[in-house]
C-alpha cells in the first residue's frame, strides 16, 4: 500500500519523489494551510489567548487534494521544514487529516539527500507540541503587539503605519546609531611617518610616542615640534621581536553569518540571500539554511577531510570543533553543502552563493594560516617608531577562503593598515642606524561611524538576541515596506516617519522598543519549546502589563504630523512649490495644493557629481529591486541620445583644484 508524504514547498516535492520511488506519492502542501485571519485580533484573550484559526484563502484545494490522496494510505508523513514554523505546518496538517498526537508521522531531515530522507523516513516522531506551542506563542505574541499598537498609529500619525515587537526594535536600533552619528564631534589628529633607508631597502616607520609609552599627535604645534626635534637626527634600532602568528578559519555558515558574508562578498541582501539558499537547499545542494548551529555532522567532516587531503594534501587538514553561542538553539547542522561538486548546472547568483557555503565550509576543517612577524623598534631622540612587517609561512585556510569586513569608522589610533597586510622586511641588527629619507605628518580627522548595512544590522540584531535566523530578513523587508527606512547606497537611513514612529513608541511604550526586554521573550519562547515555560502563563504575564500601559497612553498621545520636504519644483498647474513624498515605489513629487490639484511626477534624485561623459547632471534611478543606478540627465533612452551615460556605479565628484 502507498505511502503519503506531505512537504511545503513543489520543488521540494520533486526532488523527495525522486529519492523515495514509487511507493510513495508526495504533494506540497505549499507552506501554511491554516493561520489567523488578517481582518482581526483572532485571539480570545479572555479564553487563554486561544487562536482562532481558519482556512488560509486559496488553501481549501489544496487540504482537498491533501484529504483524497490520504485516504487509504498505509502511513502519512509529515516531512514540513525542521524549524517551530514547520512543527506547527505540522500540526495543523495532522490536526486536518485527523492524525492522533501520539501516531509517530512527522519526519525531518536537515538536507534534502537519498541518504538523508530514507533515514528520516525509517526515524518517524509524534508531532512536538512544545516546538508547536512556541511557535504559537511567537505568533500570538506579535499579533496582539501588532493589532493593539496598529490602530493607535494610524490614529496619531497615519494610515498604513504599523509597529511590531521585532520591527520596532530593528528600527530603534537604526535610529539609536543615526543619533549617534549625528552627535559625533569629529576631532583632529595627526599620523607621523618616517621613510627609513637600510641599504638598499626603503621602510616605512610609524609614529608610537617616546621612551615612557604611546602618544596621541592631537595639534599642528605639537607635530611640529616633534618634526623639528627629530628631522635628519639619527634612527637607532633599540629592539627587534620576532613572533609567530596563528590565524583560525571562521566557523560554517550560520543564516545570520551568511546573510553577512553574502552581503560583504556578494552584494546580495539579506531577502535575495535567503530567496537563493532556499532553492538551493530545495534542490538538494545545501543543508537547511535557517539554522543558529555551527555543528557539523561526522559525516559532513569526512567529506571535507576527503576533499582537502586529496586537493591540498594532509598539511592543510585540521578536524576541529566550534562551541556554539550561549542563547543558539543549535536545532540542526551549519549551512553546509551536501556534496562537494564544483560542476553542478546552478544559475549565476546559485553558483556565487553555492561557492561561498562550499569554501567556507571547506575552510572550517582547514589548518591555521601562520606568519611570521616582525616588530622593530627605532630610538630617534628619545621618540619612538616602529617598523611592522609579516609575510605568510603557511597559508591554511587562507588558500581558500579569507573572510569579508565591515565598514567601520577610523579613530585617532587607528593607522590605516590592513590586519593582513602582507610586507616583508630586511633583517636589522640591534644599534644598527638607519638613513631618514623623508619624513611627514598627515592630518586626519575622525570619523562618525558607519550606518547599519542590512547584514551589519543583522549582526547586531543576532548579538542582541533580538529575533531569530527566520526573523531577520522579514524583519528588515517590513521597515523597509513601512517607509520607516529608506536606502542611501548600501546603508540603512531612517525616515522622518520612522523616526516620528520611533520617537511615540519610545515614549509611551518602552518595553517594546528595550533590546534586553525583546531579547528575554525570545529566550522565554526558547523555554516553552523545552517545555520550561506555559506559554498561556508567559503570554498573561507579558498582555496584563502591556494592556494596562496601552489604556493608560491611548489619550495622551498627540496626533503627530510629518514634516514635509519641499523641492525646488514648481508645479505647472497652480504655481505651488512641489513637496517630496515617499510612496510604496519610492519618492515622488506632489502638489501641496492636494485635492484641488492633484499633480504628481516623478522625482529625480541627483547626486553631486558632473556626468563623466557630458558634464550634465547625473539622476538617480532604482530598479524593482530597489538596486541604485546612474543616468546622465541627457540620457533619453533613445538611439540619437545627447548623451547614453548609464552606470551602476556613482561617478566621482571632480577634486577642487
Amino acid at each position: 500500500m502507498a505511502k503519503l508524504v506531505i512537504v511545503e514547498s513543489p520543488s521540494k516535492a520533486k526532488t523527495i519523489k525522486k529519492y523515495l520511488g514509487e511507493d510513495y506519492e508526495v504533494i506540497a502542501s505549499q507552506g501554511h494551510i491554516i493561520d489567523l485571519p488578517a481582518s482581526k485580533l483572532a485571539v480570545d484573550i479572555e479564553n487563554d489567548f486561544k487562536p482562532e484559526y481558519k482556512t488560509m484563502t486559496g488553501k481549501a484545494n489544496i487540504i482537498k487534494q491533501i484529504k483524497e490522496l490520504a485516504k487509504g494510505k498505509e502511513i502519512v508523513y509529515l516531512a514540513t521544514d525542521p524549524d517551530r514554523e514547520g512543527e506547527a505546518i505540522a500540526w495543523h496538517l495532522k490536526n486536518v487529516l485527523n492524525i492522533a498526537d501520539n501516531e509517530k508521522c512527522r519526519i525531518e531531515f536537515n538536507e534534502i539527500t537519498k541518504n538523508a530522507v530514507k533515514k528520516a523516513v525509517e526515524k518517524p516522531r509524534a508531532v512536538n507540541l512544545d516546538l508547536v506551542d512556541a511557535q504559537q506563542a511567537r505568533r500570538i505574541l506579535d499579533r496582539i503587539v501588532g493589532y493593539k499598537l496598529s490602530p493607535l498609529l494610524w490614529k496619531k500619525v497615519k494610515k498604513g503605519t504599523s509597529a511590531g515587537r521585532v520591527q520596532s526594535v530593528a528600527l530603534k536600533i537604526i535610529i539609536d546609531k543615526e543619533r549617534e552619528i549625528q552627535n559625533f564631534k569629529p576631532e583632529d589628529y595627526y599620523l607621523m611617518y618616517a621613510k627609513l633607508q637600510k641599504n638598499d631597502d626603503i621602510v616605512t616607520a610609524k609614529f608610537y610616542g617616546d621612551i615612557n609609552g604611546r602618544i596621541e599627535l592631537k595639534d599642528e604645534e605639537q607635530v611640529n615640534k616633534i618634526l623639528k626635534e627629530i628631522d635628519k637626527k639619527k634612527y637607532k634600532v633599540v629592539d627587534i621581536i620576532k613572533s609567530e602568528r596563528r590565524k583560525n578559519p571562521p566557523a560554517p555558515f550560520t543564516t545570520s553569518s551568511l546573510q553577512q558574508e553574502a552581503s560583504r562578498k556578494l552584494g546580495f541582501g539579506v531577502k535575495k540571500t535567503m530567496l537563493i539558499a532556499q532553492k538551493l537547499y530545495e534542490s538538494g545542494h545545501i543543508t537547511y539554511m535557517r539554522t543558529d548551529s555551527i555543528r557539523l555532522s561526522d559525516d559532513a567532516k569526512k567529506m571535507a577531510k576527503d576533499y582537502i587531503t586529496k586537493n591540498f594534501g594532509n598539511s592543510y587538514y585540521l578536524a576541529r570543533e566550534f562551541k556554539a553561542k550561549d542563547n543558539a538553539q543549535d536545532a540542526h547542522e551549519a549551512i553546509r553543502p551536501t556534496h562537494v561538486d564544483n560542476n553542478l548546472e546552478l544559475g549565476r547568483d546559485e553558483e556565487k552563493l553555492y561557492n561561498l557555503i562550499l569554501n567556507r565550509f571547506l575552510a572550517s576543517q582547514m589548518s591555521v594560516a601562520v606568519y611570521d612577524t616582525t616588530k622593530v623598534k627605532v630610538n630617534v631622540e628619545d621618540y619612538i617608531f616602529n617598523i611592522n612587517g609579516s609575510i605568510i609561512k603557511f597559508d591554511g585556510f587562507m588558500k581558500l577562503y579569507i573572510e569579508g569586513k565591515d565598514d567601520k569608522a577610523k579613530g585617532k589610533n587607528d593607522n590605516d593598515d590592513d590586519d593582513d597586510e602582507l610586507n616583508a622586511l630586511p633583517e636589522f641588527e640591534m644599534g644598527e642606524i638607519l638613513k631618514q629619507k623623508d619624513l611627514k605628518a598627515d592630518k586626519k580627522t575622525t570619523e562618525p561611524p558607519a550606518r547599519y548595512t542590512e547584514a551589519s544590522l543583522v549582526k547586531v540584531m543576532e548579538e542582541k538576541g533580538v529575533g531569530r535566523p527566520s526573523t531577520y530578513a522579514p524583519t528588515i523587508s517590513t521597515i523597509e515596506d513601512r517607509l520607516y527606512i529608506e536606502k542611501q547606497g548600501k546603508y540603512l537611513v531612517p525616515t522622518d516617519l520612522g523616526t516620528v514612529v520611533n520617537k511615540i513608541m519610545e515614549e509611551n511604550f518602552e518595553n517594546i522598543v528595550d533590546v534586553k526586554f525583546t531579547a528575554d521573550m525570545e529566550n522565554k519562547l526558547d523555554m516553552v519549546a523545552e517545555s520550561k515555560q506555559n506559554y498561556v502563563e508567559m503570554l498573561r504575564d507579558f498582555y496584563v502589563p502591556f494592556s494596562k500601559n496601552l489604556a493608560e497612553v491611548q489619550d495622551k498621545i498627540e496626533k503627530v504630523k510629518i514634516p514635509e520636504q519641499e523641492s525646488d519644483v514648481v508645479c505647472e498647474k497652480c504655481g505651488k512649490t512641489m513637496i517630496i513624498k515617499q510612496g510604496r515605489f519610492g519618492k515622488f513629487l506632489a502638489c501641496p495644493g492636494y485635492p484641488d490639484c492633484q499633480n504628481i511626477k516623478p522625482y529625480n534624485e541627483s547626486i553631486d557629481a558632473p556626468c563623466p561623459d557630458c558634464g550634465g547632471k547625473v539622476i538617480i534611478k532604482h530598479t524593482k529591486t530597489k538596486r541604485a543606478f546612474y543616468v546622465c540627465e541627457n540620457n533619453n533612452n533613445t538611439e540619437n541620445s545627447p548623451c547614453k551615460y548609464i552606470s551602476w556605479t556613482k561617478p566621482k565628484a571632480k577634486s577642487k583644484k
